[in-house]
């Protein structure tokens, strides 16, 4: 086995959430692209269709499941649907989130709730669900964001501390799994990339205070975060667990 080898993942399924769009897209697609099946999980059907022909374009074969992560559930459902097509789930992609911006002294309970249970709450009902037929070599990758670790200038309250929260369960899951279940459990933290959640800022924000604080003077392209996604997936991190991955374009020394 080569170096290159140990970054296939032919003979695996993944499960991906949030698929329908942004780096949901872009994850499912790296995956089918280093040779696994993938199960696409997200809320709007339609998209996930075209996620479902960009994963099968890139090789891989796939089904698409609307599934609405924060109900338990459906969680169950999407992993039971990939272990009915595909036999097996040997990697989760804990995708499915949501970004806001409201300052802290007019964010409402449920504005702050409905952020938490997207981000955190449903990554913890997306990970038992795998947990519970993952063998041992598996892997989970919870998608955190630079965010928390660090701040950017917006009133991110309830994003950071899911992000943040997201972080520390990834910790204890790898503390509770990898020695247990041989069960693999990282977090990535991307930075800021070409997406529907940056999409959403003014062009002056980026431009005023994202990309001064990012050594490379640049947004991140999808092909550098999938292929950090395809590491922490593979064999080539096989004696990593625990950790948080920043894909920031060095956002973290500034």
């Amino acid at each position: 086995m080569t170096v290159l080898d140990l970054f296939r993942l032919d003979g695996r399924v993944a499960v991906v959430t949030g698929a329908s769009s942004g780096l949901g897209v872009t994850f499912a697609t790296a995956l089918a692209e280093a040779g696994a099946d993938v199960a696409l999980g997200a809320r709007r059907e339609d998209r996930l269709q075209d996620t479902r022909a960009a994963v099968e374009k890139a090789g891989g074969r796939a089904i698409a499941v609307r599934t609405d992560v924060t109900v338990p559930a459906d969680c169950d459902a999407l992993v039971a649907a990939a272990v009915a097509e595909f036999g097996r789930v040997d990697i989760l992609v804990n995708n499915a989130g949501v970004g806001t911006a409201v300052p802290a002294t007019r964010e409402t309970p449920e504005q702050f709730r409905s952020v938490i249970e997207l981000n955190l709450n449903a990554c913890y009902w997306m990970a038992q669900a795998c947990g519970r037929v993952m063998g041992p070599g598996s892997t989970i990758i919870n998608i955190s964001s630079v965010l928390g670790l660090t701040t950017a200038g917006l009133p991110q309250a309830a994003y950071a501390s899911s992000k943040a929260g997201l972080i520390g369960l990834t910790r204890d899951l790898a503390q509770q799994w990898t020695s247990r279940k041989g069960i693999r459990v990282n977090a990535l933290a991307p930075g800021f990339f070409a997406s529907e959640m940056t999409d959403q800022f003014e062009g002056s924000y980026i431009n005023d205070q994202v990309l001064p604080r990012t050594l490379f003077g640049r947004l991140g392209s999808p092909e550098e975060i999938g292929a950090a996604l395809i590491f922490l997936a593979s064999d080539a991190s096989g004696y990593i667990s625990g950790v948080t991955l920043p894909v920031d374009g060095g956002m973290l020394t500034t």
